[in-house]
């Protein structure tokens, strides 16, 4: 037996010993994700596990849908490990949209519709039920299927808390948005048109329409146009983009402007050099941001773009598609069949 062949086996024992343990304790299983030790997309095994036990405070989410991010894959390999994230073994996925099975939250009921962001420390989305607390969840926006609403949470929360919370976006003011055509990108194009700002926007070649539909109004092709040629003296930059683009970006801010990136820092000395203002951004949990981005949705200010709804048992696929990050909108895994 080869050696490969050996490892295949033995883990497969394990896995075997690991759920027959569990059976034997008496407590309810699940179908989840699981990822054992950190790595590539191989080490995220579909299997049986524990069903999470309630706590106070907490609600147990039947989950319907959960959203792939490129946070995940960084968790699940251990690039984030020294700064967030749950160490092995654990069930990875923070985007969630389900309906509660059980709640020790005055507010919520069993039967409920909500979407949500689930801490990054703690994870569990990508499992047939999971754990949330109260200020991760809300009511699911009810235009939505769950498969589109899963796909909804960190990307719109990480746009809102850039622009608004962040740069503090107001009407009249314009906005230069890189990787418009993203998870991010397309929630910040939307937010920005609603807070009535202008909105610049960049994106390759076969975006530009998606760029337009979502209501930018310059859609700029990267590939073909540099964007300090076309947007200028803008109040603020949202970098989804990093490196070069970062760099490039902080010559088109005006003097007092703001520019927010989600996948670096900003340069001090670039930021005094120029005379602006910037920060990194870390999206946290917030429950009633959560209801105001419903709001916006119900109000068809917001539309969901959803590129991809794979099975649970495709996330390593779905993982890989997603830390390309030239996904079109979302990749969302569909776990259990929408209710009626």
């Amino acid at each position: 037996m080869n050696k490969k062949l050996c490892l295949a086996v033995l883990s497969a024992l394990l896995n075997c010993a690991i759920t027959a343990a569990f059976a034997q304790t008496g407590k309810p299983m699940m179908k989840a994700i699981v990822v054992r030790e950190y790595g590539g997309p191989e080490v995220l095994k579909y299997e049986d596990a524990p069903r999470p036990e309630l706590k106070e405070n907490e609600i147990l989410i039947r989950v319907i849908a959960a959203g792939v991010n490129p946070v995940d894959a960084g968790i699940r390999s251990g690039h984030y490990s020294k700064f967030f994230g749950p160490k092995p073994p654990f069930i990875p996925g923070a985007d969630v949209a389900g309906v509660i099975e059980e709640s020790k939250i005055a507010k919520y009921k069993r039967g409920d519709a909500v979407y949500g962001y689930l801490d990054l420390d703690r994870c569990g989305g990508y499992a047939e039920y999971t754990i949330a607390k109260d200020g991760e969840i809300s009511a699911k926006p009810k235009s939505l299927s769950f498969a589109e609403a899963s796909g909804v949470p960190i990307v719109a929360l990480t746009a809102w808390q850039a622009l608004v919370d962040t740069a503090k976006l107001s009407a009249g003011q314009t906005v230069l948005i890189h990787g418009g055509s993203g998870g991010v990108g397309t929630f910040a194009i939307q937010i920005a048109k609603a807070k009535g700002a202008k909105v610049y926007a960049t994106a390759s070649t076969p975006n530009q329409d998606l760029l337009k539909q979502l209501g930018a109004d310059v859609a700029i092709d990267y590939t073909k146009q540099k964007f300090e040629d076309i947007a200028k003296d803008v109040d603020v930059v949202l970098d989804c983009v990093g490196k070069d683009t970062l760099q490039r970006s902080y010559g088109v801010v005006k003097k007092g402007g703001f520019l927010v990136t989600i996948v670096a820092r900003p340069d001090p000395a670039e930021l005094e050099k120029h005379g602006i203002r910037g920060s990194p951004l870390s999206v946290a949990p917030n429950s009633e941001e959560l209801a105001g981005i419903a709001k916006l949705i119900e109000d068809k200010k917001i539309k969901v773009i959803i590129s991809l709804t794979l099975p649970l048992t495709d996330a390593a696929k779905a993982q890989e598609q997603a830390e390309t990050r030239h996904t079109r909108g979302k990749i969302v895994l569909k776990i259990a069949d929408e209710p009626k």
